[in-house]
């Protein structure tokens, strides 16, 4: 692995939605995603969250589901909170 990356893991239900988002058939979409955030998850599209996820970010899967996520800096790695809608 390149230094450079960061380190992505989900959250046990997080990675149940992983589950189901490829099953519905968006798997692609996902792993172009986690790619994204190894490779930085700062990077734009992102949308900064308020609320119950105060301090995470979201990158878009559809019109409807996000991952949800948060950065921790100091472990350079992204923490995978939900890959299911948020707005349920």
């Amino acid at each position: 692995m390149h230094d450079g990356l960061w380190r992505v893991f989900y959250t046990k239900e997080a990675l149940k939605d992983r589950e189901r988002v490829i099953e519905r058939g968006w798997g692609e979409k996902i792993r172009s995603i986690e790619r994204a955030l190894r490779e930085n998850p700062y990077a734009p599209p992102r949308e900064k969250l308020v609320g119950e996820f105060k301090g995470a970010y979201s990158k878009r899967i559809n019109r409807q589901h996000r991952v949800v996520y948060q950065i921790l800096e100091e472990d350079r790695a992204v923490k995978v909170v939900s890959a299911w809608s948020h707005y349920e």
